[in-house]
């Protein structure tokens, strides 16, 4: 066996460190978007309203005093949570601005990461977005 001779270190070209950090960018505004069409799903049901989740904030106090020790720590639990829901009630996100990120870096990102247009649907983005960003079904993939 040959001995190994040092190895030199290379550097990256400045293109290859601009795709690098364009690749990172368009991965950062493709999560953003999705992760806010997440949390921003329509739900089924009954919407909940700021005053809706105050009376029932009310309830659980009154309920407290009188609950067994399960009863209790389940009240608490729902009283937590509707808590830190009433708190994101007031927060919005721009979903425009995420949107016309989305629909910038989609198209390349999807293509280099091999994203087909019905994945981008099953994942929620509707399908107005995926025209605007230059994805069809034709050129998917």
């Amino acid at each position: 066996m040959a001995p190994r001779g040092k190895r030199t270190k290379t550097t990256m070209s400045d293109d290859h460190k601009a795709a690098l950090a364009l690749g990172r960018e368009q991965g950062r505004i493709v999560r953003q978007y999705l992760e806010a069409l997440e949390q921003h799903k329509p739900k089924r049901g009954r919407k909940r309203t700021p005053e809706s989740i105050r009376k029932r904030l009310a309830v659980i106090d009154d309920s407290l005093t009188g609950a067994d020790a399960l009863s209790r720590v389940l009240l608490i639990q729902e009283r937590m949570n509707l808590a830190a829901e009433l708190e994101t009630k007031g927060s919005t996100v721009d979903l425009t601005s995420l949107e016309d990120a989305f629909t910038k870096a989609a198209k390349q990102y999807g293509s280099r990461k091999g994203i087909s247009y019905q994945a981008w649907r099953e994942a929620g983005v509707d399908a107005a977005v995926l025209r605007r960003a230059g994805i069809s079904r034709a050129n998917a993939g």
